[in-house]
C-alpha cells in the first residue's frame, strides 16, 4: 500500500511542476528583461512557441518578440515553420489585430454598394492619401460588395476639412468618389460631424495606424493598398 501512495505523490507532482515551472518562467522572463531593458514596453503577454525553448513576447499590444528561456538574447523576426512553410509570426500578428466586425460602429460610417452588395467589407480612409487614391480606383473592379467607409482624418487640418465636407454633403458617398477618383472637393457644409472623432477615437484603440487599413468580415485586417487579388480572396474567403 505505501508503494501505491508514493506512486500516487510522484504522479501528482508531475501533474503540478510543469504548470507551476511555466509560470515561474513567464515570471522569470518577464522581470529579467524589465531590469536588462526598462526601455522596452511593457509585455502584454508570454508564451511557449512550437520551437522547443524559445517563447514568444507580445508588446504594445500587437509587437510580436522572441526570447529564451533565460532572458538572454531578443530577437525581432519572423519565425516560419519549414515543413509547411507558415509564416508563424505573421499569423499571429494577424491573430491579435483581428477586429470583431459586428463591433464596428457602423451607424458612423459612408455605406457604398456595388451590385448585390452581398460581400462586406470596411475601410478607414484619410482623403488626403494617396494610398487611398490609389486603392480607390483598383476597388472600381471588385463588384456585388457592401464597403463601410469609416473616414479618419489623421493627415492633418485639412484632411479633417474635406472628411466634415464629405460627411455632410448630401450624397456623402458620391462627394467621396468624386475626391477621390476625379480630384473634384466637396463643397463646405456644416452638420453634426462628431462621428469622425468617434471614428477616430475608435481607431486608435484597436491601432489603426495608417490609412487604408481594411477589414473583412472574419476580422483579418490588412494596412495598406494591397493587390485587388487579395481583396477578392479575402471577400471570398470571409463568412458573412
Amino acid at each position: 500500500m505505501r508503494h501505491i501512495y508514493q506512486f500516487i505523490a510522484v504522479l501528482c507532482f508531475t501533474l503540478v511542476i510543469p504548470m507551476a515551472w511555466g509560470q515561474g518562467e513567464e515570471a522569470f522572463i518577464r522581470k529579467t528583461l524589465k531590469e536588462r531593458m526598462p526601455h522596452i514596453h511593457p509585455i502584454d503577454e508570454v508564451k511557449r512557441t512550437p520551437m522547443p525553448g524559445l517563447f514568444e513576447l507580445r508588446v504594445d499590444g500587437s509587437e510580436i518578440y522572441y526570447t529564451d528561456a533565460s532572458a538572454n538574447f531578443l530577437i525581432q523576426g519572423h519565425l516560419i515553420e519549414t515543413k509547411s512553410q507558415r509564416d508563424l509570426t505573421e499569423e499571429r500578428i494577424q491573430k491579435v489585430m483581428a477586429v470583431d466586425f459586428k463591433s464596428l460602429p457602423f451607424k458612423d460610417a459612408i455605406v457604398i454598394v456595388r451590385g448585390k452588395g452581398e460581400r462586406k467589407m470596411a475601410m478607414f480612409e484619410d482623403p488626403n492619401c494617396g494610398y487611398c487614391k490609389r486603392f480607390e480606383r483598383e476597388l472600381q473592379s471588385v463588384d456585388n460588395v457592401t464597403v463601410y467607409l469609416f473616414l479618419y482624418p489623421i493627415l492633418g487640418k485639412d484632411s479633417v476639412d474635406k472628411s466634415k465636407a464629405i460627411w455632410c454633403a448630401k450624397d456623402p458617398a458620391k462627394a467621396w468618389q468624386d475626391l477621390m477618383l476625379r480630384d473634384q472637393a466637396p463643397t463646405p457644409t456644416g452638420c453634426d460631424t462628431t462621428a469622425l472623432k468617434r471614428n477616430v477615437d475608435f481607431g486608435q484603440k484597436q491601432r489603426v495606424n495608417g490609412t487604408p487599413t481594411t477589414v473583412f468580415v472574419d476580422g483579418t485586417r490588412i494596412s495598406g493598398a494591397v493587390e485587388i487579388a487579395q481583396i477578392e480572396k479575402l471577400l471570398s474567403a470571409s463568412k458573412p
